[in-house]
């Protein structure tokens, strides 16, 4: 049985109360997650010992014996990447297979610093939000698409549950962003650099996720939800550890922390193209 490590910024957290079962469960009970530690306990949440006392996943006194300990890792504290680069610095160090948990950087530059992080340790890693592999768009083919359009909620929060199924679909090579909406209905275009378009907007934390895809030649796609993705995403984590290929690349991934870091330039400064750095990794 492969034994998966948790390092985190705060141990109670929905992710790390749930992975634990869940990957025990998309397994078949092959793999578990064995050892866990963090960094800090938050007030009005239980401390790492209640959590681990509750999920029965021992803690390790250190991150150093989690990575020993353990074939797998998971870096974790998905409401805090800030603390992503600090938390990452000993897994991209060893080598091991690591997934790190959504949103994998504050910024652009943080990102492309943990990237070369990894790549100089040589450990395979990826990150993604869970939202990527939904069922609804398991069988959309990502080529000819002309344009999509996504709608969703949470401009600053779950704004990367939209990006990745528009990248994902669309490709990395965004060229520049604008901001055309308003402060209670964000919006976001992006152009492609053959020029294809992507929208994304955000109408609120009652709208759900959905996505109109036109392909060239006028053949429109509607898919209305987002569902089954927790079971489908922690499936290609556990097939992650089984055969060490990536499910997202690296490229992806620094486009869509530039994306995310860049739009908030270009809510500054509304109805103005922001041009992107070139995508290199």
């Amino acid at each position: 049985m492969k034994k998966i490590g948790l390092i985190d910024y705060c141990l109670d957290q929905y992710h790390a109360n749930n992975y634990p079962n869940w990957i025990k469960e998309y397994s078949g009970g092959e793999m578990e997650v064995a050892y866990a530690w963090a960094m800090t306990d938050l007030p009005g949440r239980r401390t790492a010992e209640e959590w681990s006392k509750e999920t029965g996943v021992p803690l390790c006194a250190t991150a150093e014996e989690v990575i020993e300990k353990s074939d797998c890792l998971i870096v974790m504290s998905p409401d805090n990447p800030e603390f992503h680069e600090e938390l990452c610095r000993l897994p991209f160090a060893s080598g091991k297979l690591t997934y790190v948990d959504k949103t994998f950087a504050p910024d652009r530059e943080t990102a492309v610093r943990l990237i070369e992080m990894a790549k100089a340790g040589n450990t395979p890693f990826f990150s993604s939000s869970a939202v990527r592999f939904a069922l609804e768009y398991a069988d959309l083919k990502g080529e000819e698409i002309d344009t999509i359009n996504s709608r969703g909620p949470g401009f600053d929060t779950y704004l990367i549950h939209q990006l990745e199924p528009v990248i994902s679909l669309m490709g990395p090579d965004v060229k520049k962003i604008m901001f055309v909406g308003t402060k209670d209905t964000p919006s976001l275009v992006l152009r492609f650099g053959d020029g294809r378009v992507a929208t994304i907007t955000q109408l609120g934390w009652e709208c759900d996720f959905s996505l109109a895809v036109n392909y060239k030649g006028d053949h429109a796609v509607v898919l209305q939800g987002a569902t089954d993705f927790y079971p489908r995403f922690l499936k290609e984590v556990v097939g992650f550890f089984n055969d060490g290929i990536p499910r997202v690349k690296p490229e992806e991934t620094l486009q869509i922390m530039t994306i995310l870091d860049y739009s908030k330039r270009a809510a500054a400064t509304p109805d103005t193209w922001v041009e992107l750095p070139d995508l290199s990794c």
